[in-house]
């Protein structure tokens, strides 16, 4: 017969922690895969905010005779929209899809375009088209006369608990900023 001493496997707990190992790691891999998901929608975001900047930069340079307006006049200058506070912004009366438009009518479907694909692409985003050169990432503009047209683009983003993400002033930044031309 054989003694106890002589009996050989694993106790308890040998298996308990090996369990425990397990179970530690296997979080770890969940929280780094949900990382791993929240960089990837975070960067489709910026891809987006980036090609909606982009756009209607290269839209705002086609456009020059409305670009060299004066900056009350130029529609362009006017755009700051939320698409929080209007979800559905109202069609211009032109709509230039191949049609016959002067550069006004031209303008303000460049700035509907612009709203849709803010509405679309990012979550409570915003759109502001404006004067700055303090080089600074923020929705305020210096607006002095000399400095380049900028288009911001933004959206309300989220921490990993849920609360929504905020700059040191207690709003949201602006993700992109993109300089239209250099000053008139």
């Amino acid at each position: 017969m054989r003694t106890r001493a002589y009996m050989r496997g694993f106790t308890l707990l040998e298996i308990l922690i090996a369990v425990l190992l397990l179970a530690v790691g296997i979080v770890g891999g969940v929280a780094m895969q949900l990382a791993a998901l929240r960089m990837r929608h975070q960067a489709s975001l910026l891809s987006q905010a980036t090609y909606v900047a982009a756009g209607l930069a290269e839209r705002m340079r086609a456009n020059a005779t409305q670009m060299h307006l004066a900056d009350g006049a130029n529609p362009y200058l006017m755009l700051d929209y939320d698409a929080l506070a209007e979800p559905d912004p109202p069609a211009p009366s032109a709509l230039c899809y191949g049609g016959a438009c002067d550069s006004a009518q031209l303008a303000m479907f460049d700035l509907y375009e612009a709203k849709i694909q803010v509405g679309q692409y990012l979550p409570a985003g915003r759109i502001l088209v404006c004067r700055d050169g303090s080089g600074k990432l923020a929705w305020t503009c210096g607006g002095a006369a000399g400095a380049p047209v900028v288009v911001k683009v933004g959206w309300r983003g989220k921490n990993p608990d849920g609360t929504l993400r905020k700059d040191v002033g207690g709003g949201y930044a602006p993700a992109v900023a993109m300089m239209v031309g250099a000053t008139r």
